[in-house]
Order: structure tokens, then C-alpha cells, then sequence
């Protein structure tokens, strides 16, 4: 690499780890520490709240998705922009938990059900947290590896040091310094820097690479893909068997399904100033992701068009001899994108483009380091002592929790032989509490009926259930005759269980365990709560934010008796003031223009073959389609970067100030008291 590339590098790490560190003089309490004292805007949140969620492991699980799926799957997901809208603007599950004033999920589970579940809660989701989390850290230190061509071992005083084991310790260990100093107070500042550099990362990458590769090479190479596996037209991918609309379909029921359960940005749910501030960043959060999944999915076509178009033949060699010595075929396939694009970046972009997979890597594994250690401690540990600790003790068991965590995942990564997709690795992992904890969340937050036994009912059920399953893809992987990456016991079950291969044949991937998990467990606990009756004080439990002195001020009581029907309807309460109806309004004229496009199109379709029996004939339609599409949002992308960034800092500037200045409660530390 050039020199500059290596300076966006050094200065990515300095310039965190350095605010990093000054941001710890503004955490002073087990609050700050957990939810940063509950102080950030809507800006902030959803800048920070994008940044840990993105991750270098979920940049290249995408380019993984999406080299097998191309354009055709991002078709489906203006589907997603629906859901994610309707629940943005309905605060769908995150008003109501803001309203509980709970620092973590489990605690509103004490609350609604028993401390028991919520030992159980806790002990569930920080097992399933820490198997998905194992291997962020592998495919993260493999990017950078494979895409900075760095050796695999080197010699320092006399002995060979694997790369692989000394390159992933510094970067878990950079996380880990971050999030050891200021808590959450740290890791949101670090994030919302980070966000504002990965945004502009993503709209200069692809700017680049549409402007540098002739989009007539895109349309010779994707025109010439066999039916059945197109990678532009969405109604010509039957042959598709992962990545499809049932994939993304699934999906779509888990968006609502999940809002705010899966815990692995956990702090992010609590850290808003108010419920209305958490509702605005989702509704800020459907323009956040505009710049990513620009990346996202336009990056891995056009590497796919690389290594298929015969000018190209000088990269395609360069990338085939890289592969060629990646000996896992789980791992060649993820790094196929990163090491192809490599080949095509100048020097300065490919730097900051590591640069940004830095930060990338280092605020999801902070934000996780954070959230499995503040479950274990406040939804496990602590619960069990059955008394407080001291607020010096409390952050110290914290930061404790927060090593172990930084262990684990170290040598989970170092032992643990991947021999499937990410995704559904991902989902597969995470459907053991994802599968179930939606029923109880949204039962407790919107359903008077929902029992406790029903909650412990669904949460046995799904957990059975995903583990059963997590036991058989061992027996999958072994009848089509893997060895690495199979356990003993896989092996013996593919040898003596009976009609073995027909179950291994029959077997759903990772994704359908999760939706099947998701269907079961939301019919069991409607069903046990209506066999065992027993209504819950719910009005009291959602009361606790207005107790605490958040309530609405004479203007906004004012807004309440203006607002009309329709508004509610769209989601616009009485908070809103005209600059958040602005924005929510621009928000939903956005999105219906590509509804519009999405219902048309589809509609037509639907009708051609209902009445010809034939699919309709595009022809190149759906090319010059995603070239139109892909230029409107990188100019869209690079307005929402300035946009973000100067609301963002905005924030950032009150967030300290209320730091500063904000009274200290010793109590507020997550524990339930009797009488509270």
C-alpha cells in the first residue's frame, strides 16, 4: 500500500482511541456508564446506532449475500424501507420500553414478569450473544488480512508469529481499550465519529467504482446469467436456493417481530434523552442506512462483473491466485469481494476504505463487548446477589465482565472452524434467543394478558427448539461429507441416527429455523396466556418516565389538541414540533415514490402471468434500471452525509453539556427495589 493509505489507518486509530480516552472525564455514574446517561439526540443515535450495528463482519457477510444475489434481492428490500417506516413512526416497541425507564430488556422483563425470568432472559441471551459474537472477530482480522496482503506469519526475536492470532489480539484489544475507559459514554461518541467517516467511505467507493467500470461491462456480463439465477430481474431467481424472497421474507417478519430483542446494541435501546428523541432516530434511521446499503449491494455486482468480463482478465488472475491459497471454501467465498476490490481501489480511497473496516470492526465490537458484559452483569449476576452494589464496585464488575467477554470471542475465533454462510451462521446462532424473546417483549409492552408462565413457556420452547436444530446442521454437514468444521458428535449422529439422510436432506437452513422458531413461540404464548389467565398493572409500568419528572410541557399538550387523526395515524403526535413533521413527512414521500415503483412493477408483472401464463419479457429494462436507481441514491447518500454529520455534532455538543451538568442518582443503576 501506498502512504497515505497507511496514514488513514494511523489516523482512524489515533484519532478514536484519543476521544476514546477523553471521553471517559464525562462518565460518572453506573448510568453513564451503561445508557450514557440516558443524554443523546436523535442525530447522534442514529449516526452511532448505524455505526454499531454495521461491523466489518456484516459489510463482508453482505458482499457474501449479495455476489450470490445481486440486485434482484435489493428489489425485495424496498420492503424492508416499509417496515422499518411503519415501525419508526409508530415507536413501535422502543416508545413504550423508553417509557418503562429500564436500562436493559431483562429488567423490563423483571418487571412485567419475575426476577427469575429475567435471571433466565439474561442467561439465554447472553449465551446465544456470545456464540453469534464468536466469530466477529475471525471474519473481521480475515478482511483485513486478505485484503491488505499481509502474510500470514512473521518473524520477531527468533520465532514465526501467526498473523492471524496477533492481528485479531490488536484489534479486540483496541475495542476493548475504548470501551474500558468512558462505558457507553465512550462508545457512542467513538461511534458517531466513526459513522460520519464510514458514510462518506461508502459514498466515495461507489461513486468510483460506477464511474471507473463501463456499465456496458455490467450489462454484457449479468445479461449472459442463467435463467433462474438472475442477478437483476427479482421475478427471474427461482433457481436461487439461499439468499431469495423467502430469505428476505423472513426477514421482513423479523423487523417486527425483533424490534429492539435482539440485545447485541442493547445500550442503545435506554440512551436516548427522551421516548420522543428514540422514536426520531428511527425515523432518522431509514435515511442512516441509504449510504451503506448503496455499498452494500452495488460493490459485489460489480466485482462479480470484474471476474466475468473478459477485460478484466489481468485482475481476475491476480484474485483466483490469492484465493487459490484460502484453503476453507466457507472462507473463500467471503473473502472473494474484499480481495477483488482491493485490485480495483487507487491509493488513498483503498486506504480509507481500510481505514473505515477499522472503524467498522472496532465500534460493533465495542458496542457487543459492552452489551453481552452489561447483560451478564445487570441481568444475571447482579440479580442473583440480590442486593446493589456500590457504584464504584458496580462499574468495576462491569469493565471485569467486559474482559471475560474480550477472552472468550478471542479464543472462540482462534478455535472455531466456519463451514457456512454467515447469515445463517448469524441467524441460526441468534434464533436461540431471537426466536423467542419477541413474544414476550411485545406480549409485556401491549398485552394486559400476558402471562408468566407463558413468557417461561415460549422461552423454553424456543430455546429446545433452535438448539435441537443447531444440533442437527452438525448432522447436515457431516452427510454431505465435510470434515472440518464437524464435531465428533455430528459425525456419530450422521453414522447412527436413523433415517438420518433423509432428516439431513429435510433439514431447514439457518434462517428458516429462526422463522420457524419466531411462528412457534409466538403461538405458544398467546396460547398458555389465554388457558392461564391473569392481567398485569400494565398502565403503571408504562407510567415510570412521566413518575421520573419526563412530562409534556404546556406547548406540547397545546400540539396534542391540534393534532387531527390522520396525524396520529401517520405516527406525528403531539411531540412532534414542525421541524420533526418535516422530517418525517420527507421521510414518507421517499419511501411511497419507491412503493409506488415497487407496486407497479410487480403489479404488472403479476397480472401479465396471471393472464398470458408467461413471465414478461424485459429485456434490458432491469439493467439501465439499477444504473438509474444507483446514481439517485449516491447523490441522495452524499446529501444525507452532510445532513447526519452536522445534526450529529449538534448533538454531540448538548450531550456533553447534559453530562456536565446532570445530577448523579446512585440508584439509577438497573437493580429493582422493593417498592419500585
Amino acid at each position: 500500500m501506498h502512504w497515505i493509505d497507511w496514514a488513514f489507518l494511523a489516523g482512524i486509530v489515533v484519532l478514536v482511541l484519543g476521544v476514546g480516552v477523553g471521553a471517559k472525564h464525562f462518565m460518572n455514574s453506573v448510568a453513564d456508564f451503561l445508557v450514557a446517561g440516558r443524554t443523546a439526540g436523535r442525530y447522534m443515535m442514529a449516526v452511532s446506532g448505524a455505526m454499531a450495528a454495521i461491523g466489518a463482519i456484516s459489510i463482508v457477510s453482505q458482499f457474501e449475500m449479495n455476489l450470490e444475489a445481486g440486485f434482484a434481492l435489493a428489489w425485495w428490500d424496498v420492503l424492508s424501507g416499509v417496515v422499518i417506516l411503519l415501525i419508526a413512526a409508530s415507536g413501535w416497541v422502543r416508545y413504550r420500553f423508553r417509557q418503562t425507564r429500564c436500562l436493559t430488556l431483562a429488567e423490563f422483563l423483571e418487571r412485567r414478569y419475575s426476577r427469575g425470568f429475567r435471571i433466565f432472559t439474561g442467561a439465554v441471551g447472553f449465551g446465544a450473544g456470545l456464540l453469534n459474537f464468536g466469530i466477529f472477530p475471525a471474519v473481521g482480522t480475515r478482511f483485513f488480512i486478505h485484503f491488505l496482503g499481509i502474510p500470514p506469519s512473521y518473524q520477531w526475536l527468533g520465532i514465526e508469529w501467526p498473523t492471524y492470532a496477533v492481528l485479531m489480539a490488536g484489534l479486540i484489544g483496541a475495542a476493548l481499550f475504548l470501551v474500558l475507559q468512558g462505558g457507553q459514554v465512550s462508545v457512542l461518541i467513538t461511534d458517531f465519529l466513526q459513522g460520519v467517516f464510514a458514510n462518506v467511505v461508502f459514498v466515495a467507493t461507489a461513486g468510483f467504482l460506477l464511474v471507473t467500470i463501463p456499465w456496458t461491462e455490467v450489462a454484457d456480463v449479468l445479461t449472459q446469467v442463467p435463467a433462474g439465477h438472475s442477478k437483476t430481474n427479482p421475478f427471474d431467481t427461482g433457481e436461487v436456493k439461499t439468499f431469495n424472497f423467502w430469505f428476505m421474507l423472513i426477514g421482513l417478519f423479523g423487523l417486527v417481530y425483533n424490534a429492539m430483542s435482539w440485545q447485541g446494541e442493547q445500550a442503545y435501546n435506554a440512551s436516548a434523552e427522551s421516548a420522543h428523541e428514540t422514536k426520531m432516530a428511527q425515523i432518522l434511521g431509514l435515511w442512516r442506512e441509504l449510504p451503506k446499503m448503496l455499498l452494500v449491494f452495488l460493490v459485489p455486482i460489480l466485482v462479480f462483473v470484474v471476474l466475468n468480463h473478459s477485460a478484466h482478465s489481468d485482475v481476475q488472475a491476480d484474485v483466483q491466485a490469492g484465493l487459490a491459497g484460502i484453503e476453507n471454501p466457507a472462507v473463500r467465498n467471503q473473502m472473494t469481494v474484499p480481495m477483488t476490490l482491493s485490485r480495483l481501489l487507487p491509493a488513498g480511497l483503498l486506504g480509507a476504505f481500510a481505514a473505515m473496516m477499522l472503524a467498522a470492526f472496532i465500534s460493533t465490537h465495542n458496542t457487543y463487548l459492552h452489551s453481552w458484559a452489561s447483560i451478564l452483569v445487570q441481568d444475571v449476576v447482579i440479580p442473583l446477589r440480590g442486593r446493589p452494589l456500590s457504584p464504584k464496585a458496580h462499574i468495576w464488575l462491569l469493565r471485569g465482565a467486559i474482559v471475560g467477554v474480550a477472552l472468550f470471542i478471542y479464543a472462540f475465533s482462534l478455535l472455531f472452524v466456519q463451514v457456512q454462510e454467515i447469515m445463517l451462521y448469524m441467524a441460526l446462532t441468534g434464533a436461540i434467543f431471537a426466536g423467542w424473546s419477541g413474544a414476550v417483549l411485545i406480549g409485556g409492552l401491549y398485552w394486559k394478558r400476558g402471562t408468566t408462565l407463558a413468557a417461561w413457556t415460549s422461552g423454553i420452547v424456543g430455546v429446545v427448539w433452535t438448539l435441537a436444530m443447531f444440533v442437527l446442521t452438525q448432522l447436515r454437514d457431516a452427510m454431505s461429507g465435510k470434515t472440518e468444521g464437524v464435531s465428533s458428535w455430528g459425525i456419530w449422529l450422521a453414522e447412527n441416527l436413523p433415517h438420518g439422510e433423509w432428516i439431513a436432506a429435510h433439514l431447514p437452513n439457518g434462517q428458516w429455523v429462526w422463522g420457524l422458531s419466531m411462528a412457534i413461540c409466538s403461538v405458544t404464548y398467546v396460547v398458555v396466556s389465554l388457558v392461564v389467565p391473569n392481567e398485569f398493572d400494565l398502565p403503571y409500568l408504562l407510567g415510570r418516565a412521566e413518575r421520573a419528572g419526563e412530562v409534556l410541557d404546556e406547548s406540547t399538550l397545546e400540539r396534542r389538541a391540534e393534532r387531527s387523526r390522520i396525524w396520529r395515524w401517520l405516527g406525528i403526535s403531539e411531540k412532534f414540533s414542525r421541524g420533526d413533521i418535516a422530517i418525517a413527512l420527507i421521510t414518507y414521500v421517499w419511501n411511497a415514490l419507491w412503493v409506488l415503483v415497487f407496486v407497479g412493477v410487480t403489479g404488472f408483472v403479476v397480472i401479465h402471468r396471471l393472464v398470458t401464463g408467461a413471465w414478461f419479457d424485459f429485456g434490458s429494462f432491469w439493467i439501465e434500471y439499477w444504473h438509474v436507481v444507483f446514481w439517485i441514491r449516491i447523490v441522495v447518500a452524499a446529501m444525507l452525509t452532510v445532513w447526519l454529520a452536522i445534526g450529529g455534532f449538534g448533538d454531540l455538543g448538548r450531550m456533553m453539556g447534559r453530562l456536565r451538568n446532570r445530577t448523579q442518582d446512585d440508584e439509577d443503576d438497573g437493580f429493582v427495589r422493593d417498592g419500585d
